[in-house]
């Protein structure tokens, strides 16, 4: 059932997933597309966050229209020919997808994918710099997954626990089988990312014949995401998530108040305080250090994920057996 409306609303196209296997590139890709208006910022996790499943046809509407399209398009989303996003929090939370469908009978999500053996150590790397990690190496952290699979060893700084289960991040098989099941395989378009690295061009007109878009005439293709690290990680924490702010962004009443769309305007105070954090964490950025697994860690994620990427392989039709390599070439 969809939810019918006297004005039709533009169609939505999502970048859903998985982190770390190119979604920035794609995104920025996209972006510039004259036909297609990207949401800001590029990830709300809108409709992950926010439990729209209980509410009425009408006060549905209302509050996407509120909290998501005004917020995250601006005022002119209703004269745009394709809405985009790139949350990639919707790839493992297709569950609650359904008000998105209701609303978008006809959605399209592109879902990218990447070797576990180089997307775990890449997303690690990543939760350090958004300050939900406080294990600074990646052999730790893929130590530390039974213990905080019980609710233990979870940083106070972690927004959701769940981001540190590195066994399921890299279980994309099963996730992709589920999306599947949940959207509808017709509506999904697969990314591998060894294509974008090798052939950017091909990846690009895939995706726009997959959206209904014309040739824009793009032929670059640079990297967007570069791997970064971080000078201190206590101070990296701090000003990610400072304590009272993750407090409340992991609680129930400040979630609902954004959903409806509700946004107090910041005082030249606090925008300055803002812009000073930002500088800030742009400087206690540096690259990322290389990662080196040894032969023993790559054993264990092979084994773990052998099963799952066979069955990714059978859903996109590809053959991936060059993956999870314990002896690199």
């Amino acid at each position: 059932m969809t939810v019918a409306s006297a004005r039709r609303w533009p169609p939505l196209a999502a970048i859903v997933g998985a982190p770390r296997c190119g979604t920035t590139s794609l995104a920025n890709y996209l972006m510039t597309h004259p036909a297609v208006t990207f949401s800001s910022p590029k990830e709300p996790h809108y409709f992950t966050i926010f439990d729209l499943d209980e509410l009425g046809d009408a006060e549905l509407r209302e509050t996407v229209e509120q909290g998501y399209l005004e917020r995250f398009f601006g005022s002119a989303w209703a004269d745009a020919e394709l809405l985009m996003e790139g949350s990639v929090s919707y790839l493992f939370g297709a569950d609650r997808m359904g008000p998105l469908l209701k609303l978008w009978p006809d959605a399209r999500f592109i879902i990218a994918v990447r070797d576990p053996m180089k997307m775990l150590p890449s997303l690690h790397q990543r939760y350090l710099v958004t300050g939900d990690e406080t294990a600074t190496d990646f052999a730790t952290a893929w130590a530390l997954v039974p213990e905080r699979a019980q609710g233990r060893r979870i940083p106070a700084s972690c927004l959701d626990p769940r981001m540190l289960r590195y066994d399921l991040a890299g279980r994309l098989g099963d996730a992709v089988e589920h999306f599947f099941d949940v959207v509808g395989r017709e509506r999904c378009h697969v990314v591998v990312h060894d294509d974008l690295v090798s052939r950017p061009g091909e990846v690009y007109a895939g995706m726009l014949a997959f959206l209904g878009l014309p040739d824009d005439g793009r032929r670059d293709f640079p990297p967007m995401r570069a791997a970064a690290g971080v000078r201190w990680h206590w101070l990296q924490r701090l000003l990610q998530r400072p304590p009272l702010a993750t407090q409340l962004l992991a609680g129930r009443r400040f979630r609902a108040r954004l959903a409806k769309g509700s946004k107090k305007p910041k005082s030249p105070t606090v925008e300055r305080l803002m812009g000073a954090r930002k500088r800030l964490i742009h400087w206690n950025e540096v690259p990322a250090p290389r990662v080196t697994l040894d032969r023993a860690l790559r054993q264990q994620i092979h084994d773990a994920f052998a099963a799952d990427t066979a069955k990714l392989g059978r859903l996109i039709g590809r053959d991936l057996s060059q993956w999870l390599a314990v002896d690199p070439a």
